[in-house]
């Protein structure tokens, strides 16, 4: 079973990627299930129903996200109308939405999808290494096929849940530095990895960020609105085969493709 992962979906040229893109990578591919981080979807902060809806609609079958989550405040009012819309699963309980999810596919395969975030250098939510031994036990009896999205800042993080996971679920995969990284490798137990996944979105920026504010803020270290880019607009992300009956992974490769090519 083929899936694609697509990194950071970032404002409206990442959506733009998505919509003009992705139907080419899956027929090049053979693609059968798509996972998206959805976080900074709109304007580059969070996400709307209205993007929600056109994210499904051009073939994306699960969204994960972030720390964004939340930037919309209209978040509240339809998280919970999605089963396939995921935030970390380690934030506290009692917070809206849903960490994971089981998803039948068409050819009558069960997939699950496990969100998590990570704590160095970011809020100090419940640990993803014990929030994951809890979720994992929750997919036995349903699927060996578990995809992870570990969205985190510092790559050791990532790193070790990789090693902590491998063996026990098809793939861990970094998000949000939105910079693809080249480590991707499929661990000694059967688990593809990498780093980060990349970004979807303009990368005549600095990180889907206009430059010359970015560069402002730096110099002058006063807030300032963080317009997105529009140019050189890429899909990037990751393609891994896992197999359907024990769930390890057999090869993962990067993905990135200009809209313009």
């Amino acid at each position: 079973m083929r899936f694609l992962f697509v990194g950071d979906i970032v404002g409206k040229p990442g959506r733009r990627a998505v919509r003009e893109l992705l139907p080419r990578v899956l027929s090049l591919h053979e693609i059968d299930f798509v996972i998206a981080n959805c976080e900074n979807a709109a304007s580059g902060f969070g996400i709307t129903k209205d993007i929600v809806d056109e994210l499904y609609q051009n073939h994306v079958d699960v969204l994960t996200s972030g720390n964004h989550i939340w930037d919309k405040k209209e978040i509240f009012e339809f998280l919970e109308d999605y089963e396939t819309l995921l935030r970390p699963a380690n934030y506290p309980e009692g917070t809206p939405g849903w960490g994971s999810v089981t998803v039948r596919t068409p050819t009558g395969i069960n997939v699950g999808i496990l969100n998590l975030a990570g704590r160095v250098f970011m809020q100090p939510i419940d640990c993803p290494f014990r929030t994951a031994e809890k979720e994992l036990a929750g997919f036995t009896g349903k699927t060996n096929i578990i995809i992870v999205d570990i969205h985190a800042e510092a790559t050791s993080e990532k790193k070790a849940l990789g090693w902590f996971l491998d063996g026990r679920v098809s793939a861990v995969l970094g998000t949000h530095t939105h910079v693809q990284t080249a480590d991707q490798e499929v661990l000694p137990g059967g688990t593809a990895y990498i780093s980060d996944a990349g970004m979807t979105g303009p990368f005549d920026s600095v990180i889907g960020v206009k430059k010359d504010v970015v560069i402002e803020k730096f110099l002058l270290q006063i807030p300032k609105k963080f317009d997105i880019a529009k140019s050189d607009v890429r899909l990037q992300g990751v393609i891994f085969e896992v197999n359907e009956q024990d769930g390890k992974c057999s090869s993962i490769q990067r993905l990135s493709i200009c809209l313009d090519n």
